[in-house]
């Protein structure tokens, strides 16, 4: 078990690495300047030099990836008394403690830096910090709904197959994975909260939090979750539907389920004891997979709705030319999902006896 684990880790430490390489490299030589960026059309030529020598612009590209590496490490090296080096130890950018002390650099321990925001000068990791929780609890009550209702009426669409139930099911299941994402949320958002908001008294769009009218502050909106949660849950669910029904109707035609049937076994027993269990491998796996991808940040339709999660940070750093913001949450969004598929092949070796823990 603790061999397989290890391999795991280092799978994902190298997609990690070829991840940070990649992104480096394609926004450190694309041809707009960081340093105009930051301070807009009307700068003078000393202050944008003061800022270039700042962000370590001015260096070779290849002592710029060193860097970014070692603000990116847990682990790192720095000098603390050149303060003209580009690996300057800086405690305004993070809090650190120092394992090794030499003569002019010390080893320490931090968290990750990804550095400041070109437009606000913020730290990226607070940032994102303040966007994750809104994306993660959009993405688990999505996934919660698809997994509730996907697997109920997968078992359903096995049990009264080829029956009305059955094609019903199917057609919008097609339907739900068919449907782009951006669609579905425009329509959801057009039909529910405009059409029929005097009925359904939901928002066009809104995010977790909402300023009050009359100047008592801030307060919860639950109800701005609605229509997102279920928008980004329709194509997790028609996938889990499917898969349910047909990994359903695989172990029912298995041996051990006739002779469960002839030892006269009620069906629901057989169905909940022997069949579920074994049928639930695929719809694990896919579900791990579509609860990566929404964490990663469901950008369409958090744009849509203007839910303040990873998906609009991301938009709002692309629009802006902030390629901190932009390159800071494809890393996290890259661990997220490196992190879950780990989970999920362990999970899924667990419930599998076939698969080998080594």
């Amino acid at each position: 078990m603790s061999r397989y684990i290890l391999k795991r880790l280092a799978y994902g430490f190298l997609v990690m690495f070829g991840v940070i390489t990649l992104v480096f490299f394609l926004f450190t030589v694309l041809p707009s300047d960081p340093a105009r960026m930051m301070l807009g059309q009307r700068t003078d030529l000393e202050t944008e030099s003061a800022i270039r020598k700042e962000l370590g612009l001015e260096l070779p590209i290849g002592i710029q990836y060193l860097g970014y590496l070692n603000d990116l490490s847990p682990i790192s090296w720095y000098k603390t008394k050149d303060s003209e080096s580009f690996f300057y130890l800086n405690q305004n950018n993070y809090q650190y403690i120092k394992v090794l002390s030499f003569t002019k650099s010390s080893l320490v321990l931090k968290k990750p830096y990804l550095r400041r925001s070109f437009q606000s000068k913020r730290l990226v990791s607070e940032m994102i910090a303040e966007a994750f929780p809104k994306t993660a609890l959009l993405a688990f009550v999505a996934i919660f709904i698809a997994m509730l209702v996907g697997i109920f009426i997968g078992v359903l669409c096995a049990v009264y197959k080829d029956t009305w139930f059955d094609k019903v099911a199917l057609f919008f299941s097609v339907l739900g994975m068919s449907v782009p994402s951006f669609f579905a949320a425009i329509l959801f958002a057009w039909l529910f909260a405009f059409v029929l908001a005097d009925y359904t008294h939901l928002n066009l769009i809104g995010s977790l939090f909402a300023v009050d009218d009359y100047g008592t502050g801030v307060h919860l909106e639950l109800k701005n979750l609605i229509l997102p949660a279920i928008t980004l849950g329709i194509r997790p669910l028609a996938v889990v539907v499917e898969l349910t029904k047909n990994s359903v109707l695989d172990v029912l035609s298995q041996d051990y389920i006739r002779t469960a049937r002839a030892k006269g076994l009620p069906y629901r027993t057989i169905l909940m004891r022997h069949v579920l269990k074994n049928a639930l491998n695929p719809v694990v796996t896919a579900i791990s997979g579509w609860l990566a991808s929404l964490l990663a940040g469901a950008v369409f339709v958090e744009y849509i709705f203007d839910w303040k999660g990873i998906g609009v940070l991301m938009v709002d750093g692309l629009e802006k030319y902030d390629f901190p913001v932009v390159m800071g949450t494809l890393l996290y969004i890259s661990v997220i999902l490196v992190v879950i598929n780990i989970l999920c092949d362990i999970i899924y070796g667990w419930l599998d006896p076939r698969v080998k823990l080594t």
